[in-house]
């Protein structure tokens, strides 16, 4: 494609070279093969992509997208724009020539909930015959293969690259995780959302964000690239105030809950640790539905998948069906290991609201004593400060006994993080003990458990790496557990 027609409709400035000529690639690695494509240089958390332009024209690339000047040979274009990021999101869109306009593109956004409600989402639209693909945070499902990626919601120049290859392949539906970073960094910036899915706030992220209402606000520019449904969980205080600010006419706003007054909602709620079974009720009609998750959270999360789908034109017929074939979701309460009344599950809870309700979801169901495993990812800020005193507070009022650990502690002070989380249930009277390696952790929570205990292990999920300064290592839980259980014995 002419590097003109990438331009198209952005607003940009050439600083030297020409504009009409042909570019096959947009990269923003500066280490990837750069033989005629266009380098754009955006700004992450520790690396500046205009640092690294004398790389990528080494690398081959024709043309640099920046907004400062850089110096780099007569021979390269150079556009300037106000933001690259913003400009990668275009460059993208106009590159795979508008994938988001030809598919049914959902957006699911929200601190939790979203990966539980795109399964929900494929296995409805799977039972009615539709072709669908997922982008989130398991990776990217295309042609019923999983393609591994880095973030939630990937880079501009990749979700525009896997939408056009679900166009090419013929998909009717792409599920799309929307996190409140590729929100406020631009990589969803220029798609078309038929619909956006609202599930919930709670603090996490405040490291970008700083404040609950910054974080709202990122979240909510979700709901001005939608063109049909907006669908808004009104059991939430944040979703009613999403949905006093949804004013477009053109876009239909429609509601979910338990407890609020809503579009679709759940009765005759009947739990149990392997299913729960509702009746749902839409404006039309009502029928009874089986999960097989437990807790209200994933009754909560399966009507934002029977809304979205009901709004899409799918049989409520479908929608049983689909919801009754989901057994289980990676990581989100998964049953890892299991014997008489003994369980170990594993969560992906990694927020105090989070592990709350994981924890409340699971005390009916437990005979002896929970015991927690966990640890908190979060800055050196006053927000991560916050955020370690609120699970840290959660784990004292709700678990019987709670074992502290890391999570993915990356680059941040391990000693920091370990203290102020066990401050937390020093000062909740909380009853634990610290070991910051994880798979001790997990191993002592094994050798500390009865014939009738719980274990959860919270905040990893799905995960299979434990990230500690720059090393990201291999770290299966379920693994951890399976080899654990071979030499344990029940008094």
């Amino acid at each position: 494609m002419l590097l003109k027609d990438i331009m198209e409709n952005m607003d940009y400035e050439v600083i030297q070279g020409d504009i009409n000529q042909e570019i096959s690639i947009l990269t923003y690695d500066s280490r990837e093969n750069q033989v005629d494509s266009l380098f754009i240089c955006i700004k992450g958390f520790t690396l500046d992509g205009h640092d690294k332009a004398q790389e990528a024209v080494k690398n081959g690339a024709r043309a640099i997208l920046v907004e400062r000047e850089i110096p780099v040979s007569s021979d390269v274009t150079v556009i300037k724009v106000p933001n690259t990021r913003d400009g990668m999101a275009k460059a993208s869109v106009n590159f795979y020539r508008h994938p988001s306009e030809t598919l049914n593109v959902i957006g699911i956004t929200g601190t939790n909930g979203k990966t539980s409600i795109t399964h929900f989402l494929k296995a409805i639209l799977d039972k009615a015959n539709k072709k669908t693909g997922v982008i989130g945070t398991l990776g990217t499902l295309m042609n019923e293969e999983i393609i591994p990626t880095n973030n939630t919601t990937p880079e501009a120049i990749d979700l525009q690259r896997f939408l056009d290859d679900m166009k090419r392949t013929e998909h009717d539906y792409c599920l799309i995780e929307v996190s409140s970073h590729s929100l406020q960094l631009k990589r969803s910036a220029y798609t078309s959302f038929t619909t956006g899915i609202f599930t919930n706030l709670s603090p996490d992220h405040l490291e970008l964000h700083k404040t609950m209402d910054d974080y709202f606000q990122a979240k909510a520019e979700l709901f001005t690239m939608t063109h049909d449904f907006n669908i808004v969980n009104v059991d939430d205080f944040y979703g009613q105030k999403l949905v006093q600010l949804l004013n477009n006419p053109e876009v239909k706003t429609i509601t979910y809950g338990i407890h609020e007054k809503a579009d679709f909602y759940a009765t005759d709620i009947d739990y149990s640790f392997e299913q729960t079974s509702f009746t749902v009720h839409t404006p039309n009609e009502s029928a009874r539905i089986t999960i097989h998750l437990p807790g209200e959270i994933y009754v909560s999360n399966s009507l934002a998948a029977i809304a979205a789908a009901y709004c899409n034109g799918i049989s409520i017929e479908a929608i049983q069906t689909g919801l009754d074939t989901v057994k289980h979701i990676s990581g989100r309460l998964e049953t890892v290991y299991k014997q008489g009344d003994f369980r170990v599950v594993v969560d992906f809870a990694h927020t105090e609201d989070a592990l709350q309700k994981a924890i409340t979801v699971l005390r009916p169901f437990v005979k002896g004593k929970l015991i927690l495993v966990f640890g908190v990812y979060a800055d050196m800020s006053e927000n991560g400060r916050d955020k370690r005193y609120g699970m840290g507070r959660v784990a004292a009022e709700y678990a019987d006994y709670s074992i502290v650990t890391l999570d993915n502690p990356k680059k941040h002070d391990i000693a920091t993080i370990m203290k102020e989380t066990t401050d937390a249930l020093d000062r909740n009277k909380g009853n634990y003990i610290a070991i910051e390696d994880r798979a001790e952790a997990i191993q002592h929570a094994i050798e500390s458990s009865n014939p009738e205990d719980c274990i959860l292990l919270a905040g990893k999920g799905h995960e299979t790496t434990q990230v500690i300064g720059d090393q990201e290592i291999y770290f299966s839980e379920k693994e951890i557990v399976q080899e654990a259980m071979k030499n344990k014995i029940f008094k």
